[in-house]
């Protein structure tokens, strides 16, 4: 793990908090976009109420499963030495719009208020069929924001189910944040080594949550979450839509390179399963939290959240907290009285919860709960509350900058958590 002064964080923090005061956007049209019918105030959570140890214990337990270092020596042998980060980044071939080249359509995906500081679009062409979830950091993988000399973005996306030749695909687009006047980023497909590591398929499950903390990046599955490692990407030597080994080489979607998965954790029982996850800086140790997906209009009107442990041991950088036996529980458990959450983060007492709108143009809530209540954002002085983004996506705080990254249809952005604290109403 790579180690640095923090002088040189603290002075490189201070730069670009600078950066970010003088450079907000005027992102408020949106605002004309809401109906009279979106004004009524959504659901009233109420406070967190904490779960029993039992519900903590048995069922929210993972159990660690790690790909045997042989099977991801035998791929690596086959498809060449694997690389890091920066190779990944050197090798970008798209660019980010930004919000001003954007359609009026897409920014009408970004919240009305508090604003976006900074906005970009995705080429449409390069995400048709694709739809965004999750989005991670620099900030999450490394205390002073910065992998080696870059900022960097991770935006998860899962293909869309139908009639595709890929069903349940997922890839990730590496973004180089460096200069945030230039977004250039490339491709990565998510996969799972199979027999032995001779051959890998595709990662299907929609990628509604990511992390990326120190060398590992976890995102979620359909009963758990995968575990990659970012020293180990490989490239991909065929373009074809196709995943794995094909004729000529190793596919990968399209994609230049793939991340196979070097590990997971799977529920141990009937229970919640992690739909939203972000990092929470203000635990000690580092914490991973969750939320389950419960949609709206399902009869159900309550959300578990949880929270993970870190590993403190150097050895296992990036992992979870486990027992002699493998197993992960979790250290807190929480009910909410809501449903159609999208995004969860929880820093110090406080949770926020993007809720999701009602409506397919309509605009969701972000509610930031504790033990005691629950406030939402407002649009403004009527004390409107659904004036978040629609189509919520995770969250991720960047604790160096104080930013809150999102990701909203086509539209990737960012804002300050204080300007979250100021619009609670």
């Amino acid at each position: 793990m790579k180690q640095r002064g923090r002088h040189r964080r603290q002075q490189r923090g201070r730069a670009l908090r600078a950066f970010l005061a003088g450079t907000a956007l005027a992102l408020t049209a949106a605002a004309t976009m809401i109906s009279a019918s979106q004004a009524t105030v959504g659901d009233r959570p109420g406070a967190l109420k904490a779960l029993a140890a039992s519900d903590r214990t048995a069922g929210l337990r993972l159990q660690e499963r790690l790909v045997p270092r042989s099977t991801l020596d035998r791929l690596a042998a086959a498809m060449g030495r694997p690389v890091g980060v920066s190779t990944v980044l050197d090798d970008a071939d798209h660019s980010l719009l930004g919000a001003a080249d954007c359609t009026t359509a897409e920014r009408t995906a970004l919240p009305v208020a508090p604003a976006a500081t900074r906005a970009y679009c995705w080429d449409a062409a390069d995400t048709r069929g694709w739809r965004a979830g999750a989005v991670t950091t620099s900030g999450d993988a490394d205390d002073d924001g910065h992998w080696g000399e870059r900022r960097v973005i991770l935006s998860g996306w899962t293909h869309r189910s139908g009639s595709s030749a890929k069903p349940g695909a997922a890839r990730v687009a590496f973004v180089d944040a460096s200069d945030p006047d230039r977004l250039t980023y490339t491709w990565a497909a998510l996969a799972v080594p199979v027999d032995g590591g001779r051959d890998y398929r595709g990662l299907s499950s929609p990628v509604s949550g990511m992390v990326w903390y120190q060398d590992r990046l976890l995102v979620t599955a359909a009963d758990g979450l995968y575990v990659y490692d970012m020293h180990r990407i490989q490239r991909a030597t065929v373009d074809s839509g196709a995943v794995g080994r094909v004729g000529g080489g190793w596919a990968a979607y399209g994609a230049r390179y793939v991340l196979p998965a070097v590990g997971s954790y799977r529920l141990t029982g009937k229970a919640a399963r992690p739909a939203a996850i972000s990092l929470d800086r203000s635990t000690a140790p580092d914490s991973l939290v969750a939320s389950e997906w419960v949609p709206t209009g399902s009869g159900r009107h309550t959300t578990r959240l949880w929270r993970y442990a870190f590993s403190s041991n150097p050895a296992r950088a990036g992992l979870l907290a486990t027992d002699s036996t493998g197993r992960t529980v979790a250290t807190e458990a929480y009910e909410t009285k809501t449903a159609g959450v999208g995004g969860v983060l929880s820093y110090g007492s406080q949770w926020y919860l993007a809720r999701a709108a009602d409506t397919a143009d309509g605009h969701g809530t972000l509610w930031r709960q504790n033990a005691h209540g629950a406030r939402a954002t407002r649009c403004g002085a009527d004390g409107t509350h659904r004036c978040w983004a629609g189509p919520s996506g995770s969250l991720s705080y960047w604790e160096e900058t104080g930013e809150v990254w999102s990701q909203s249809g086509r539209m990737l952005y960012a804002l300050p958590l204080s300007s979250v604290e100021k619009s609670l109403g």
